[in-house]
């Protein structure tokens, strides 16, 4: 059984996501202002029910952490069964967010081990649970752990077992550009863009090779070096690398999901 704070635990993860979601404008990814294209908005209207689909997964998880109250191997069994279960329910809403439902779950999890701890504690509690392995997993490798060991990329289950570094450079650049006097749309933006600049993202790998992801890596620095996305000449960098991607077919998936556990940081202490 999930408590209230399980489900407001998963509420918060899945209005991170669709957060995330509604940024504008996002290189080379899903945004609001493509909705006039009729095949566009199916997939963004997609991406937004299967946000919503990872709900009870994720109360699962919250649960199962609350009765378990510290980072084992069990509970690491738990979620990763819960995990799979999860994917299944997604995949029949449309798919999308295998790699946000990984970063989302090990932190609400994380969370609910205690609801006292701040970011980087939650972060800190996320790290110790994923270093145990999941004795259940598939023997088969995924894509991204094949892309992973194929280029010494770190991704998703290193950056889980480095305490979400990503995250938490998000999480400093929003308060960074929040500070600044940057709109939420902005900060938010700058945020995303700040994962991007330095995020080995398996995504891109797979669809670009390590010339794509320097390549969106050095087009992100450029927007943040610029001034970040509040200042003109940032706002300028931001669409050319936008339409940049969008012509190349390049998605930096990763660094979305990222963010979004950066966002579900960010709201828990109004919770």
């Amino acid at each position: 059984m999930t408590s209230r704070e399980d489900d407001a635990l998963a509420q918060a993860a899945v209005a991170a996501l669709t957060g995330q979601l509604a940024l504008a404008p996002k290189p080379g990814l899903p945004d609001p202002r493509d909705l006039d294209a009729r095949s566009t908005r199916r997939e963004h209207d997609s991406l937004r029910w299967s946000a919503r689909a990872l709900a009870p997964g994720l109360a699962a998880m919250a649960a199962s952490a609350r009765r378990t109250g510290e980072p084992t191997p069990v509970l690491r069994a738990e979620l990763g069964a819960i995990g799979r279960c999860t994917e299944h329910s997604v995949g029949l809403a449309g798919g999308g967010h295998k790699g946000a439902l990984w970063a989302l779950g090990l932190l609400v999890a994380a969370a609910a081990l205690d609801r006292t701890a701040k970011a980087r504690e939650i972060a800190a509690n996320a790290r110790k649970i994923a270093a145990f392995n999941d004795k259940g997993a598939p023997r088969r490798p995924s894509r991204g752990s094949s892309i992973s060991a194929k280029y010494g990329a770190a991704g998703a289950r290193g950056e889980a077992r480095a305490g979400f570094p990503h995250v938490r450079r998000a999480l400093d650049a929003l308060v960074t550009a929040r500070k600044a006097g940057a709109t939420e749309n902005q900060a938010r933006l700058d945020a995303l863009l700040t994962v991007m600049s330095t995020l080995q993202d398996t995504e891109l790998l797979y669809e670009a090779g390590p010339f794509g992801l320097r390549h969106v890596q050095a087009g992100a620095r450029g927007v943040l070096e610029a001034g970040g996305t509040a200042t003109k000449a940032g706002a300028e960098a931001l669409v050319a690398l936008d339409a940049d991607l969008h012509e190349r077919g390049w998605s930096p998936r990763g660094s979305a999901g990222l963010m979004a556990g950066a966002l579900f940081l960010d709201a828990l202490p109004a919770l």
